[in-house]
């Protein structure tokens, strides 16, 4: 009878392959021959009754079954990692791997820097930080936390609210100058940009004092993609909605101009989630930690 950690290390192989697509990645990344995870594979199936990866020419699909054991096995890794980092002799050491989802623009950026910091301040640590704009099907993905602006749609997670984007129409100089007066009506006579899906036709808008309105854009440009909307501005092709942490450098060097300093945007909630557990990693503990503490220097981001 094999032992509890062979079959450990089974699941191992198994999520690995689910992870990379293909049984040759997985088995590079685990420091194996393709045929000694082929075989893990099969061995694995083989024990639970059930097919668990439907293989193609050119690609792997897991199946229902392997859907459901990729959720388990997860699980039970995770628990195993939570044990092992109790008991360790050098138990205070933060160690093992920590995948994060996070946002493009904002992790390229301000996100990427406490991440950064994070794993420096712990070596033992290995970081895999993706970048995604898109929602995700956590399960699928295997991720330990993900860092989404706007709502998280998945009632099996803990999600938590990092903080709140404030959001103000910028442009270029130029594209001030065209403005007969920084209210809402005169903007609406001045070409627009849009990132979808958070802004379309009508651009809710809030005053300092609490009146609200609705600019009705003319949009020359629609993108689901912030760096292009950014490009977009800088080049004058029009005004659009854009995150201050997103713009503080070019506000300040007046690259790009608040264009109604009055009004506000709607904000955006960032929200971290993750999957509920009695006992948290403690290194996801302290990433938790350390993205908390982050986020309260970055421009325009209120907690």
């Amino acid at each position: 009878m094999s032992k509890p950690l062979d079959r450990l290390a089974l699941l191992e192989t198994f999520v690995r392959i689910a992870e990379r697509g293909t049984i040759s990645r997985a088995a590079r990344d685990l420091g194996m021959s393709q045929g000694s995870a082929s075989r893990q594979l099969k061995d694995l199936e083989e024990r639970l009754g059930a097919q668990l990866i439907r293989r193609t020419t050119h690609s792997l699909a897991l199946t229902e079954a392997g859907l459901d054991v990729l959720s388990d096995a997860r699980a039970l890794i995770s628990r195993w990692d939570a044990l092992e980092e109790r008991h360790t002799s050098d138990a205070e050491v933060l160690r093992g791997p920590l995948r994060v989802v996070a946002p493009v623009a904002l992790g390229q950026l301000h996100l990427a820097d406490i991440a950064i910091g994070f794993q420096v301040a712990n070596p033992n640590v290995v970081l895999n930080w993706r970048l995604e704009d898109e929602a995700i099907r956590f399960a699928e993905v295997g991720c330990d936390c993900w860092i989404k602006v706007g709502p998280v749609a998945d009632e099996t997670l803990i999600v938590r609210r990092l903080g709140q984007v404030e959001r103000l129409i910028v442009g270029t100089p130029q594209i001030s100058a065209r403005l007969e007066a920084h209210t809402p009506e005169a903007a609406e006579k001045l070409p627009f940009v849009t990132l979808t899906p958070f802004e379309g036709a009508k651009i809710g808008l809030t005053h300092s004092e609490d009146e609200r309105c609705e600019l009705a854009a003319t949009s020359s440009l629609a993108t689901n993609n912030i760096m292009s909307l950014k490009r977009a501005v800088q080049s004058g092709l029009g005004a659009a909605v854009l995150p201050r942490w997103f713009v503080a450098e070019e506000l300040e060097n007046g690259t790009l101009v608040d264009l109604l300093p009055d009004w506000r945007a709607a904000t955006l909630d960032v929200n971290l989630a993750y999957l509920p557990a009695r006992r948290q990693p403690r290194r996801l503990s302290a990433f938790i930690e350390a993205l908390e503490t982050g986020f309260r220097q970055i421009p325009g981001m209120t907690t």
